[in-house]
């Protein structure tokens, strides 16, 4: 069923009796082509782009839970390209333009936003450091620019710009980022990848994987044994917990990064901000409801839940930012997995064992980077070679000393 504006009067006419589940919930076959573990939006954005772009429809997309259950579903919903190194740059930028032609190719509404994005300066080395941001932006194609604190102020008058500790002295804009929602980014990909042939596979955990010497021939499942000419793994925070199934140590911590969303206002921030003095970023969702985070909690952890010392920690940096958040009730918050990188900077490609790929490292930015990912790892495991946007992302530069440090932090994955 293709979506419109006709099919919808179509339906409203006959009382939308007619409308068809948006994809199959599959039983598993005894084998496929390609295997992949994961269906958030990483492992179906994968499975879409194997059946469209490269012709390879034999694919089961395989998850413990239901699709979106991990870390689609808990996350603050920002896309972006706004990356410095080159490492980094070009595949974000090739992730914002999929972003832009999504919902066209996916006949689905993704709420694709684009109503900018906003990172703050408070000192003149701040402002020195985001202009060399912004003109490696430039030479990638993409967009940015450079506004001092007039600029900013007639944007976002209510800010605190008076702030003794953090004037805020302009910001690095680039309009074309923005927020999309993640449920129907999920929706639309298992919808896209279910019509092409793919088969979704919920509430099936993977409980080991078949081996033939050093190649992987299959994933053992709490619903019986798949047999796979490929495997690809795309389960962020429980990467390690997977690969350690195939005997894989990877170089990836997990922690605890947590969300909150406040009560409905009226409309107040236009697109989304982010303090430069502190970990803290800030956008309004369509219901009028502010959704903010920070940092990860400090701690290793697979649950999915915080502890309050982040909680305060982010609403400081909320309250030096703009104080008038202050009489704002805050609704919920929640907490996502992360599979925090060595040097905060992801990881496609494949790992010792034969017919296994890994899709990993993501750290904060799974979700901005959901098309890129997809469309990379689906061009790897088609073709057994790295999308020339991600060939630096490459699992043993950890040994080879080719980090990706976006933040000049060092192999420390807290501090990314």
């Amino acid at each position: 069923m293709r979506y419109s504006l006709f099919s919808l009067a179509r339906q409203a006419l006959r009382g939308h009796r007619g409308w068809q589940p948006v994809w199959r919930d599959a039983a598993p076959q005894a084998s496929y082509d390609v295997i992949i573990v994961g269906g958030g939006g990483h492992g179906l954005a994968t499975a879409y782009y194997l059946a469209k772009e490269h012709g390879i429809r034999k694919v089961a997309v395989v998850e413990k839970g239901w699709i979106g259950s991990g870390n689609a579903g808990r996350n603050t919903t920002i896309i972006r390209s706004n990356y410095l190194l080159p490492g980094n740059e070009p595949f974000y930028e090739w992730s914002m333009k999929l972003w832009e032609g999504l919902e066209q190719d996916l006949n689905y509404n993704a709420m694709v936003s684009q109503r900018g994005v906003l990172n703050l300066y408070h000192s003149d080395a701040q402002r020195d450091a985001f202009a060399r941001r912004g003109n490696a932006m430039r030479l990638a194609g993409a967009d940015a620019e450079l506004l001092d604190a007039g600029a900013v102020r007639s944007m976002l008058p209510f800010l605190d710009f008076d702030n003794a500790r953090f004037p805020i002295k302009g910001g690095l804009l680039q309009r074309r980022g923005g927020t999309a929602r993640h449920d129907a980014v999920v929706w639309g990909y298992a919808r896209g990848a279910s019509d092409l042939g793919v088969d979704i596979i919920q509430n099936c955990e993977v409980t080991g994987f078949v081996r033939d010497g050093d190649r992987v021939t299959g994933v053992t499942t709490t619903r019986g044994t798949i047999g796979a000419g490929k495997v690809g793994l795309a389960v962020a925070g429980s990467s390690s917990r997977v690969a350690q199934y195939a005997g894989l140590r990877l170089p990836i911590e997990s922690h605890v990064l947590q969300a909150f969303v406040s009560e409905a206002i009226k409309p107040l921030i236009p697109g989304v901000v982010t303090f430069g003095a502190g970990h803290f970023y800030i956008s309004q969702s369509d219901k009028g409801g502010l959704v903010f985070g920070g940092d990860i909690d400090g701690y290793n952890s697979y649950a999915q839940r915080g502890n309050l010392p982040t909680v305060e920690d982010v609403c400081e940096g909320g309250m030096a930012l703009m104080p008038v958040i202050g009489r704002v009730r805050m609704l919920r918050s929640w907490g996502g997995l992360v599979d925090m990188s060595m040097d905060g900077s992801p990881i496609i490609d494949r790992t010792p064992l034969q017919g296994l790929y890994l899709n990993a490292g993501w750290c904060y930015g799974g979700f901005k980077a959901t098309p890129g990912s997809g469309w990379c790892f689906a061009h790897l495991l088609a073709r057994d070679e790295p999308h020339p946007t991600a060939r630096a992302y490459r699992l043993d530069r950890f040994a080879t000393g080719h980090l990706i440090d976006e933040k000049g932090q060092g192999a420390q994955p807290n501090l990314h």
